[in-house]
């Protein structure tokens, strides 16, 4: 949580209703002499107060003012009441989100990452701290010299897990990663980088145009989570823009691992990846929702203890 605050209050403007103090979460603001006024010393800098002040009297200056603003579509001012919104469409466009792994060779403009980026913002943080970072790759070019970094990685990685010795030793500590990693994807791994070094077949990004890389640098309470909420808002933003897209886990462990690639995407070593994301123009054509395998929901009957309220 911040300690630092950038709420103001208009007094001029403000009506006395208290609907900020009600909603803050952090207890910035108290009412004094009918009025709303900044009395905390520590703020989420969340803009939930003026988000429902219905004066437009406060004003939170770490938030931009415009997030409605993109460059590739217009969007809208107006808050969005709840029920108010097709529920059958927001399920049908979940439904129809699939991972793409044939695209076309048109590019993606770099003003449709960005409004992606914008989209994926909305997304909860943790404490509101977003400290989420996200790393554009907007060519085809630098996607190959991306998935040629990655390569070296695992062929490296291959050889390694190719000693027998070192594997047992790891294990005998305790430590099975490698030869979890050797049983499982050595053979896989290696098919993919002979046909991308013979035939350049695109196993990894599946020929995409473009990739943005979710990341967080420290600070955040929770940075996992906020790194992939906002990651499943790109995904959704994706496919309604007519883009489709494809999480590329190995690419993920590949940066975590590799100071090399971080400092080819100019990433500072302190932040850490967790999703990256292959976007492009499909190449195929889906005719009917898939099916989904059938969740496990648990409803347990909770017993109140004596003496619980």
């Amino acid at each position: 949580m911040s300690c630092r605050i950038f709420t103001s209050v208009d007094p001029d403007r403000c009506n006395g209703c208290g609907l900020c103090v009600e909603i803050c979460p952090s207890d910035t603001l108290s009412m004094v002499d009918g009025k709303a006024v900044v009395t905390g010393k520590r703020s989420l800098s969340c803009g939930q107060c003026a988000a429902v002040c219905p004066v437009g009297a406060i004003t939170v200056t770490s938030l931009e003012p415009t997030p409605h603003v993109f460059e590739t579509f217009q969007g809208k001012a107006d808050w969005l009441p709840w029920g108010k919104y097709d529920v059958a469409e927001l399920a049908r466009l979940m439904a129809s989100r699939r991972s793409c792994r044939r695209y076309t060779d048109q590019p993606v403009a770099r003003e449709i990452l960005r409004d992606l980026v914008r989209i994926g913002v909305t997304a909860p943080s943790g404490t509101n701290s977003k400290r989420w970072r996200f790393t554009l790759v907007s060519s085809r070019r630098d996607v190959v010299v991306f998935g040629e970094r990655i390569a070296d990685f695992y062929r490296r990685l291959n050889r390694i897990s190719e000693m027998t010795w070192l594997r047992h030793a790891l294990k005998w500590c305790g430590k099975t990663e490698l030869d979890v990693y050797h049983r499982h994807y050595h053979d896989r791994v290696a098919d993919v980088l002979a046909e991308w070094r013979l035939s350049a077949r695109d196993r990894l990004f599946h020929g995409a145009p473009a990739a943005i890389i979710v990341s967080c640098c420290p600070g955040a309470s929770c940075p996992a989570e906020d790194a992939l909420l906002a990651t499943q808002n790109i995904l959704l933003g994706a496919h309604a823009l007519g883009l489709g897209t494809c999480l590329i886990g190995f690419a993920v462990e590949a940066v975590k691992r590799d100071a090399r690639i971080k400092r080819l995407l100019d990433m500072p070593k302190e932040e850490t990846v967790y999703s990256v994301i292959a976007l492009g123009y499909p190449a195929i054509k889906y005719h009917a929702l898939p099916g989904r395998k059938t969740p496990f929901v648990r409803e347990p009957v909770l017993e109140v203890q004596d003496g619980s309220a």
